[in-house]
């Protein structure tokens, strides 16, 4: 027998993506950093409530049943809390250009986002809104005398007009990947949410 053969190793080819043993060779790995959606959140918008595993949508529309802003939380928080959240996403195009708009004229919420620190930054941003006070609320305040405040004013014909907002949620939950949440990933819901939000707006 040769030594020569016995001796002769493979020489590998620049380019080449096999190793001496046949086996495929991957390119060595560049470390970069991870870039997360901006929409992604580490909860995934899921938590437990009454009916188990669920996920809250919460939304400002205008007067046509139309969504404005659109906002995903698990399903145990509160409502109070994500009201300044989802005024802060409010962007109305002006026809004329310029700077878009981010105050409503008027703004209707049921007893839920009732809270001092609500009523102060809309009162701060000259927002005017008809939100019915709760009842322990008000005892509160009353228990507190001149230092509760003055009373929260409320219009039961504008308070109404809220029901636009029930409507709209309605018509969100006409669309199936919306009402039964099939996506693993809250940004990706997200997406799905805004793109049901998108067709309300062509059919209208």
């Amino acid at each position: 027998m040769d030594n020569r053969l016995q001796n002769r190793s493979t020489i590998a080819v620049p380019g080449d993506e096999r190793s001496h043993a046949g086996a495929r060779r991957r390119p060595p790995r560049i470390p970069r950093k991870r870039i997360l959606p901006a929409q992604h959140r580490p909860d995934e918008a899921l938590g437990r409530s009454r009916g188990g595993l669920t996920t809250k949508i919460h939304l400002a529309a205008d007067g046509g049943c139309r969504p404005l802003a659109v906002l995903i939380t698990p399903g145990q928080w509160g409502d109070a809390p994500q009201l300044i959240p989802v005024l802060e996403r409010v962007r109305v195009r002006r026809p004329g250009g310029g700077h878009p708009r981010t105050r409503p004229d008027h703004l209707s919420g049921d007893k839920a986002y009732s809270s001092r620190r609500n009523r102060r930054y809309l009162r701060r941003r000259r927002i005017k809104h008809t939100i019915p006070e709760p009842r322990n609320q008000r005892a509160n305040r009353q228990h507190r005398g001149s230092r509760g405040g003055r009373p929260t004013g409320f219009d039961k014909s504008l308070y109404k007009r809220r029901n636009e907002v029930e409507r709209t949620i309605n018509a969100l939950k006409g669309f199936r990947a919306v009402a039964t949440r099939f996506d693993k990933r809250a940004y990706i819901f997200h997406g799905t949410v805004t793109v049901a939000a998108i067709r309300l707006w062509l059919r209208s």
